[in-house]
């Protein structure tokens, strides 16, 4: 089975849960006979019927094994434990894993297997969007990324290969052992239809019939197909055996006063499995409380019935919990099959449009990776409709970036049609740029910048080589215009005068009460005064830029305080630690907190990669000051996560 991440344009969840285990066999405990218990058949189809639940689970993992690369990044089961994993590497994960299969049974390795597996591909995916993105920004949107075999993985599928091989000699070597147990409780049968004919005294042969029942006890689980006539026989010669011997009333009293103990114990076991937290391991429990419960000897006839509708009671409770809790997850399951299947409606729908130009593109292939976000946090569909649903939204996705990566190799023609013009522009700029003739070399290179802007885009790797290339001319041409006319000095001084004082007037602004609109007020005047001397240019217009941020930054701080107090009253309005919005606002807040915290590490990564390029400058300032705005975000929000806290303390110490 392909894995989801193949052709889409972010990783994809993987698809497919064995819903085998949705299919558990629930201990009978509706049809009991009192006059057969304690070895009743009831009881007897009842345990062996968990054997063969264990049967069932080793097949469904052994054929989940098989979906090989598939990652399920979405099964956060309650029964699987990833907190070991965190922070280990790939490396340190395959190495674990081999571990594993050289000091462990290989039938106490699926939980751990799955948690490695999954760990192991969530760090490889990361690794290739990572590489997938480097290979955009330096080879452009249109090329076709193809990741590099990695090693590990290559490894780990290898381990997986013997993973399964070992679960299937496991599994076979169960069966043979079944066989063998079969064999020998047919011969514990025959010693006790011997132990009738025997000659030996009554405790030599009551000595004799304990230790067959022992050894019946501890002899393991038989094919399924033979459980209900071999506890039929074995029951049978059991009660041949007391009615022939006749035990005398006081030692069979004492045996059935003990087996009322523990049959008691029993049930108040089973009884505490209702409040067992986990379902799931209450029903396994259960499933030993009957092995146990089979096992012990007969009771009195007085309590026979009672004890066994107590014990019934509690099995028919935990069983009914065991069967809503699975009920549950298939109508979860069923609604994520409704969900996913509107999303392959979109995608298909997105797909057929048809989309003319690279904005209509990007635009649509936005939308698009928002439904791949929104499909990876939807869970599994059931198992006979997961793989379906899969492979259709799958086909949509690749439909789309098909016609998409047609029509990028559509227009590559075109781009390089427009290259040529642009370097023919370029030509007749840089004739232009030592002219002397002022007026006709201006409307000259005016009209070059209109042709220009006509001009369609170019291709991202030469767009900023071209264009350096034509401002460069342009610039040379008007610098040495300006220095000509350098007559007009005075003029520009006094622009220099006006423009100080306007700063100075700037700093001295109550920037608070005229919010924004004074800012826009002072662009404006700032706007309207012309030309400094070229000398004063940077350096005014760099004090001009630190009035304006100091301004910005007043306000966003009053801004702040006010968005913090707002916050604050709306605390005040919740109940305390209690209040389901105070925990859902905390929720949504820390998760905010992780996903502004992995992005400005993207953004810090992207500036390594952009420090390494040329001209890179303009980039990597706009990087820096999303950094900064994102960092400050990041601060706030952690201060309301705090006051969160800080509330829900001092609610607790109220109360």
């Amino acid at each position: 089975m392909a894995t989801e991440n193949s052709n889409l344009a972010t990783p994809m969840e993987s698809v497919g849960v064995a819903e085998d285990v949705l299919n558990v066999t629930t201990v009978d405990v509706q049809t009991a006979d009192a006059a057969d218990e304690p070895e009743c058949n009831a009881e007897a189809e009842a345990v062996e019927a968990s054997f063969a639940e264990e049967d069932a689970a080793l097949e469904a993992e052994k054929a989940g094994l098989e979906l090989g690369d598939e990652i399920a990044e979405e099964n956060d089961s309650a029964d699987m434990d990833k907190g070991n994993l965190s922070g280990k590497s790939k490396q340190d994960l395959v190495e674990m894993f081999e571990a594993l299969l050289q000091n462990e049974p290989v039938q106490t390795l699926r939980k751990s297997v799955e948690a490695i597996k999954i760990a192991f591909y969530k760090l490889h995916r990361a690794e290739v969007d990572a590489a997938r993105k480097a290979f955009a920004m330096e080879q452009g949107e249109e090329a076709e990324f193809v990741p590099a075999v990695d090693a590990l993985e290559v490894r780990l599928k290898d381990l997986f290969k013997e993973y399964r091989r070992l679960r299937d000699e496991y599994i076979a070597d169960l069966d043979k052992h079944k066989e063998e147990n079969l064999q020998i409780k047919l011969s514990i049968i025959d010693e006790l239809k011997e132990l009738i004919n025997s000659d030996e005294t009554l405790n030599s042969t009551f000595a004799k019939f304990r230790e067959l029942q022992q050894r019946w006890k501890d002899t393991g689980i038989v094919p399924q197909a033979k459980v209900k006539d071999l506890w039929e026989t074995y029951n049978l010669h059991v009660e041949n055996f007391y009615n022939f011997i006749k035990i005398n009333k006081e030692l069979r009293d004492l045996d059935l006063k003990k087996n009322y103990e523990q049959k008691m114990l029993l049930c108040e076991q089973a009884e505490a499995l209702i409040e067992e937290p986990s379902i799931v391991e209450a029903f396994h429990k259960l499933q030993k409380l009957h092995d146990e419960w089979r096992e012990t000897g007969p009771v009195a006839n007085e309590y026979k019935e009672s004890l066994w509708e107590r014990f019934k009671a509690a099995s028919s409770r935990i069983n009914k919990q065991h069967q809503e809790y699975f009920e549950s997850i298939k109508q979860e399951q069923q609604k994520n099959l409704e969900l996913k299947t509107q999303l392959c409606e979109t995608t298909e729908s997105l797909s057929q449009q048809p989309y003319t130009s690279r904005k209509e593109w990007n635009k649509a292939s936005d939308k698009l990776l928002e439904i791949q976000k929104v499909w990876r946090t939807i869970g599994f569909a059931p198992k006979k409709d997961n793989t379906r649903i899969y492979e259709r939204f799958r086909a949509a996705c690749d439909s789309f970036f098909e016609a998409k990566r047609q029509f990028y190799a559509g227009v590559k023609s075109e781009m390089e049609h427009n290259l040529q013009l642009k370097n023919e522009i370029c030509e007749a700029a840089e004739a232009l740029q030592n002219s002397t003739d002022w007026k006709r070399a201006t409307d000259e290179l005016i009209a070059l910048q209109a042709k220009w802007k006509e001009a369609g885009v170019v291709s991202r790797r030469y767009s900023d080589q071209v264009w350096k290339r034509f401002r460069a001319a342009c610039d040379k041409f008007f610098e040495r215009k300006s220095q000509h006319f350098a007559g007009v000095e005075n003029e520009y001084e006094s622009n220099l005068n006006k423009k100080l004082a306007l700063i100075e007037e700037m700093k001295a602004a109550d920037i608070k009460t005229g919010g924004y609109e004074m800012i826009k007020e002072f662009q404006r005047r700032w706007s309207e005064v012309g030309y400094v001397p070229i000398k004063h240019k940077d350096a005014v217009q760099k004090s001009y830029k630190e009035a304006v941020d100091v301004m910005f930054g007043v306000l966003r701080g009053s801004e702040r305080d006010r968005s913090m107090n707002r916050f604050k009253e709306r605390l005040q309005g919740m109940k305390g630690a209690g209040d389901k919005r105070l925990r859902s606002e905390r929720e949504r807040l820390y998760n905010k907190v992780r996903q502004m915290e992995q992005d400005i590490a993207l953004l810090e990564n992207n500036i390594g990669f952009f420090s390494k390029s040329k001209n890179a400058d303009a980039m990597v300032a706009d990087i820096r000051e999303k950094i900064a705005k994102a960092k400050r975000e990041l601060q706030d929000t952690i201060e309301k996560v705090r006051l969160i806290d800080s509330h829900n303390e001092a609610a607790e110490n109220q109360a």
